[in-house]
């Protein structure tokens, strides 16, 4: 058998690794820690204990993600190669779901957005609306900066205590438009709202920003296909709030399994390790 490669996604709160062998993988995990050198050495250590490897047992690391700039040496004297991450996005969710072509939203810390097609990965930019958006309104709001207790009160929310809808604004229905889609995020805020209320509405106003950035950087594009992938996509609400975005554009949002790690996947994609 040939030695492990390693691709890892060094990002800003937590490192995400996945492990391959022969085309197959052994692995993956993904660790937080209180700087992006502690998280990627906690990490690749984790992973080598639990699939009862040694630093010998891995022929090459490739690092990509944004924490991946601090890191100059090589990784526990193993050949190590930095990656693009935006490349390393799309090949990552194109190779999670067997696409061809699509766009990819990558909703961590921020989000970022990249088409991926057979030709090649182009990043079309990016929103600074992601999960440190959710982290510090529930700070400021809530208290709250546990991600954790964030998503299970927003489990019991209501957004019609948070959330201007169509139909308060115009009172009937309208035939292009359901009534219940949001007109204004947080513009129908009562006084009696609850914490479960306020925290339902910061994740339903972050996700919804990013399907509408979706749907319009794709109204002039053949491709219909959106793929989500990073931390957010594991969120509870996401499959819920996502598919209705679906009803509504046309377009197919997929959550593939293994969303978290897309980027670490992509890092290893065979036309991106020379370049």
């Amino acid at each position: 058998m040939n030695k492990v490669i390693l691709g890892i996604d060094v990002g800003g709160s937590t490192t995400k690794i996945v492990g391959l062998q022969d085309g197959k993988c052994l692995g993956m995990l993904q660790v937080r820690a209180a700087d992006q050198i502690t998280s990627m050495y906690g990490a690749i250590g984790n992973f080598l204990s639990k699939n009862k490897l040694g630093p010998g047992d891995v022929s090459t690391v490739y690092l990509t993600g944004v924490g991946a700039s601090f890191i100059d040496e090589q990784v526990y004297g193993i050949e190590t190669h930095k990656v693009n991450e935006f490349d390393a996005i799309g090949y990552g969710a194109l190779s999670l779901t067997g696409r061809k072509e699509a766009l990819v939203a990558s909703m961590g810390t921020g989000t970022a957005f990249v088409k991926a097609t057979k030709t090649g990965v182009l990043h079309l930019g990016g929103s600074g609306v992601g999960g440190g958006t959710i982290v510090g309104l529930s700070s400021l709001m809530l208290g709250k900066s546990d991600i954790d207790a964030v998503l299970s009160l927003a489990e019991k929310g209501n957004l019609k205590n948070i959330d201007l809808s169509v139909r308060d604004i115009l009172g009937k229905k309208v035939q292009s438009l359901p009534s219940d889609l949001t007109a204004a995020n947080f513009g129908r805020i009562k006084s009696t709202a609850s914490e479960s209320d306020i925290a339902l509405g910061i994740v339903n106003m972050v996700f919804e920003t990013i399907g509408m950035l979706a749907v319009f950087a794709l109204k002039n594009d053949t491709i219909k296909d959106v793929i989500l992938t990073g931390t957010l996509a594991t969120f509870p609400q996401a499959e819920t709030i996502f598919s209705e975005f679906q009803k509504l554009t046309g377009l197919s949002f997929i959550i593939p399994p293994d969303a978290v790690f897309a980027t670490a996947l992509g890092a290893t994609n065979p036309r991106l390790l020379h370049q």
